[in-house]
């Protein structure tokens, strides 16, 4: 994938931020971000707030840096982020997959078919940008079956049906509040909760009134339980077909940072 760098060659968060903006207006539900950059902003966190306010949900990489010394990767890092991380077929999470307090929830990574232009146009990958496509293409599945629900609704029944080593009760650094399972979330979704109460605890604690600057954009995700219902490129692929509650779903990705999985107006897409 190629995305803008700034006068150092790193990713600039103003990309990020004008691209979140860009795929709101254009009637982005879901905007879905495989790249990171080492640091925030002020204005990445306004543009995911005005993402959230226009009924818009932003999953973003985590990373590939599986390491202590990998730091922090943003925008999955901004609150009203849903942080995505990759698990492999032993359901925990993969060496290459970077872990701390930005990751939410967590989704396939490993041996990723996808579309290719090698001879069978069939080619395998790994990483975090291939799990966040995951993760946003179930959220276009929940979504499609349920198009009266808001953003804040649809990631809820995300979070309640999360299955993997935790059981969406509780989070940890290296897969967040679980394992997304569309499959589940599709059969028995559940009550959806509040059409307006984000449900993740990071975007509450940036509003706090005591949140200092620098605590804003880096908000404590220590808060064990998500509101509940009732009760950089990591070198993954930008196009991935992903077999997903018994149909096929495309997901693109790559492209400006931010993409369109699905579009208000068109609740049935997928």
């Amino acid at each position: 994938m190629s995305t803008q760098t700034d006068i150092s060659g790193s990713v600039a968060p103003s990309y990020f931020s004008r691209a979140i903006r860009h795929a709101t207006d254009s009637g982005a539900q879901i905007i879905n971000i495989s790249m990171d950059a080492e640091t925030g902003s002020p204005q990445l966190t306004e543009a995911v707030d005005y993402a959230l306010s226009h009924g818009s949900l932003v999953f973003a990489a985590v990373g590939s840096g599986g390491d202590k010394d990998h730091p922090v990767g943003y925008p999955a890092a901004t609150p009203g982020v849903v942080g995505v991380a990759a698990v492999g077929k032993n359901l925990k999470r993969t060496e290459e997959s970077a872990f701390g307090d930005q990751v939410d929830v967590a989704a396939p990574g490993e041996d990723m078919v996808a579309a290719c232009r090698g001879e069978t146009g069939l080619c395998r990958g790994h990483g975090t940008s291939d799990a966040t496509a995951i993760a946003s293409a179930s959220a276009a599945l929940i979504w499609s079956a349920h198009p009266d629900w808001t953003n804040n609704q649809v990631l809820r029944v995300m979070l309640n049906t999360i299955g993997g080593p935790t059981d969406g009760a509780e989070r940890n650094d290296s897969i967040g509040y679980g394992i997304v399972r569309p499959r589940i979330a599709l059969k028995n979704p559940g009550a959806p909760g509040p059409a307006d109460v984000y449900p993740l605890p990071d975007l509450a604690a940036s509003a706090s009134p005591a949140a200092s600057p620098s605590s804003t954009e880096a908000a404590s995700r220590d808060a064990k339980t998500p509101a509940a219902a009732t009760a950089k490129n990591d070198g993954g692929n930008g196009l991935l077909w992903a077999g997903l509650g018994g149909g096929a779903v495309l997901v693109l990705g790559g492209v400006g940072a931010a993409f369109v999985v699905a579009r208000r107006r068109r609740p049935n897409a997928f």
